[in-house]
C-alpha cells in the first residue's frame, strides 16, 4: 500500500487563543505524514537531494471540515495516489478518539534537478525504483 500516517497530540504552540489548532498547521501535520511515507520508501529529503533531485511543492489544497484542538490526538494520512510525472498525494486527518473527519487535502510536488533547476517532465529513475515500479 502506498501510504503512511503518524500520530500527533496537538501541541500548545499549534493552538491560537480559542486553543484550536491555527489553520496553517494543517499544512506542517501534511508534512509529518508525507516524510513518514518517503521514509518508509528509502527515500527523504536528504536522499532525494544526494541523488540529485529536490522536490518543491507546487500545488496543495486543504478542505477544513472541524477544528483539532489542544492535547487531542490526531491521525494524519498520506497516501500517494500519482507518481508519474510529479508526486500526488491525498490526506486525511481525524480525530483519533472520536474518528471524526478534521481536514482533507492534496498535494503535488514536482523533481527539479539540482545541477540545473530546471523542472524534469517524468519522475527520475531512482524514485520508480523506490517505488518498486521499475
Amino acid at each position: 500500500m502506498r501510504q503512511a500516517e503518524v500520530i500527533v497530540e496537538v501541541p500548545f504552540f499549534d493552538v491560537d487563543a480559542m486553543e484550536i489548532v491555527w489553520h496553517g498547521h494543517y499544512v506542517k501535520y501534511f508534512e509529518l505524514a508525507r516524510c513518514e511515507f518517503l521514509k518508509q520508501i528509502n527515500y527523504d529529503y536528504l536522499q532525494m537531494a544526494e541523488s540529485g533531485y529536490g522536490f518543491p511543492i507546487v500545488d496543495i489544497r486543504l478542505k477544513y471540515v472541524a477544528s483539532a484542538t489542544f492535547g487531542s490526538a490526531i491521525r494524519v494520512v498520506a497516501e500517494l495516489v500519482e507518481w508519474d510525472c510529479y508526486l500526488k498525494f491525498h490526506y486525511i486527518i481525524t480525530d483519533v478518539a472520536s474518528g471524526k473527519v478534521l481536514t482533507k487535502g492534496m498535494s503535488k510536488q514536482v523533481a527539479v534537478s539540482r545541477e540545473t533547476g530546471e523542472m524534469c517532465y517524468e519522475s527520475p529513475e531512482i524514485l520508480l525504483h523506490r517505488l518498486g515500479v521499475k
